[in-house]
């Protein structure tokens, strides 16, 4: 049966890609698997290359300051990449080291099923939101399959810029109201469907019925929670 233990130790012996002849470390993430919030960010860098883990040094440093200003404490959300190895000189992922590692990262959110997904930086943004612009949509959720989806800027470019700062931090903050913004649509939904769905009701599916479960066809939502 798969779980977060399976996936982790194949992605420390992982040969799929030209990442693993650099690296030391492979990095799988690491969190709780009942999380209810991910964080996916862009791939390790020097420190968690020797460490094995996601987010250290300076960029976990302040990750951490950002989780406790949204009320969560770091052993509390699941923390991962989309490249489980670091690029060497900390470079950009390229495409095919980044799609070597999409069966992990399914797999990760499938076995957590968390209730916000968090992209830190573009890289981690354009699986869920390709061609956009992170200064563009940065803190806005976006409900897809039943979860919210943020993207957010990453840790480390307001390390670099400190103009953005202030954005990510803001951005941070609103994680605790997104998650009732999520329960409160869940609860609608099912409320809707317990209603329309009742014993009394004969209707067959429909393919108005079918699309609107995002669950069972991948679908997206268009509400916009912010």
């Amino acid at each position: 049966m798969d779980d977060l233990n399976q996936v982790a130790s194949e992605v420390r012996v992982c040969q799929k890609c030209p990442l693993a002849a650099t690296r030391i470390k492979a990095v799988p993430g690491e969190g709780p698997a009942n999380a209810e919030v991910m964080l996916i960010g862009e791939g390790p860098g020097f420190n968690e290359d020797k460490q094995g883990r996601p987010f250290v040094g300076a960029s976990g440093n302040f990750l951490n300051e950002l989780l406790a200003a949204a009320g969560y404490k770091r052993e509390e959300v699941f923390i991962t990449n989309v490249v489980k190895c670091r690029p060497p000189g900390n470079r950009d992922p390229q495409p095919n080291e980044i799609e070597a590692c999409s069966e992990y990262l399914e797999r990760q959110m499938l076995l957590i099923n968390p209730k916000i997904i968090v992209t830190l930086g573009r890289f981690s943004m354009s699986k869920f939101f390709p061609g956009a612009k992170i200064s563009a949509i940065h803190g806005q959720a976006k409900l897809m399959n039943g979860r919210a989806v943020v993207p957010m800027f990453h840790p480390a470019a307001a390390l670099h810029q400190p103009a953005l700062r202030q954005s990510i931090e803001d951005d941070f903050r609103k994680l605790k109201q997104i998650i009732a913004e999520v329960n409160q649509s869940a609860a609608s939904t099912l409320a809707s469907k317990a209603v329309s769905q009742g014993p009394a009701s004969k209707k067959a599916p429909s393919q108005d019925d079918s699309a609107d479960n995002g669950a069972d066809n991948g679908g997206e939502s268009q509400l916009s929670l912010f």
